[in-house]
């Protein structure tokens, strides 16, 4: 099966800067590329009503023939986020490194089903990559389903992700549009809502805020 991999950008330019005895630089501000470095980030994963932690490891080597796998017991619309995660970094104008790609749900044997892993592996590869800073990810659960453009769609099982998240002490969860008033609800977590896969990543770098989602108000006796 043909794979899809993106390059990176062109030598550098004004307000770039490169490393020392030459070579591609990264522009001014941006967080230096992560060499070869695994990066661990939180998802999670439905069994009945309840969730459980899942580990996202990614391995992106620049060394060996370029090519994608994913383990971790990972049924059909797992494995097709490849596909959608790709699309939607090349559509937010991120690129990759021709690279061997490893991606692991852990713990390994759980089943995990559904479109939820797509923001966090997406967050993983660029973060694998340089592009955002590993520091970013610590302390917070992502799920969300990446469209092609890179728009985050809703997917289910928010409210018991909120109330893992709480569990495990982990004080934020980064979550579609349309599963922020459902997760709200759970106190004690910070529930933040990017429209947008770019959003989220300017989020991550400290260039917008987002506002904690409020949980609706009770209906009017």
């Amino acid at each position: 099966m043909r794979q899809r991999f993106f390059f990176l950008q062109p030598p550098p330019e004004a307000g770039t800067t490169a490393p020392p005895g030459g070579g591609r630089g990264v522009p001014a501000g941006r967080p230096a590329r992560v060499r070869d470095m695994v990066i661990r980030l939180y998802s999670a994963g439905l069994e009945g009503v309840d969730a459980f932690p899942v580990e996202v490891e990614v391995d992106l080597v620049r060394q060996g023939l370029p090519g994608f796998t994913l383990v971790g017991l990972a049924e059909t619309a797992v494995r097709e986020a490849r596909e959608r995660v790709f699309s939607a970094l090349r559509a937010c104008g991120f690129r990759l490194p021709p690279s061997r790609i490893t991606v692991n749900l852990a713990p390994a044997g759980r089943r995990k089903s559904g479109t939820a892993f797509d923001l966090p592996l997406a967050l993983g590869l660029l973060a694998a990559s340089g592009q955002i800073p590993v520091e970013a990810l610590q302390g917070r659960i992502f799920a969300g389903e990446l469209s092609l453009s890179g728009a985050l769609k809703p997917v289910p099982g928010m409210l018991p992700l909120a109330i893992m998240a709480r569990q495990q002490g982990l004080p934020s969860v980064i979550l579609p549009p349309d599963n922020g008033a459902e997760a709200a609800v759970v106190r004690g977590v910070a529930v933040r809502t990017p429209a947008h896969l770019s959003q989220c990543v300017a989020f991550l770098l400290g260039r917008e805020a987002l506002e904690a989602r409020q949980p609706l108000p009770a209906p009017a006796e």
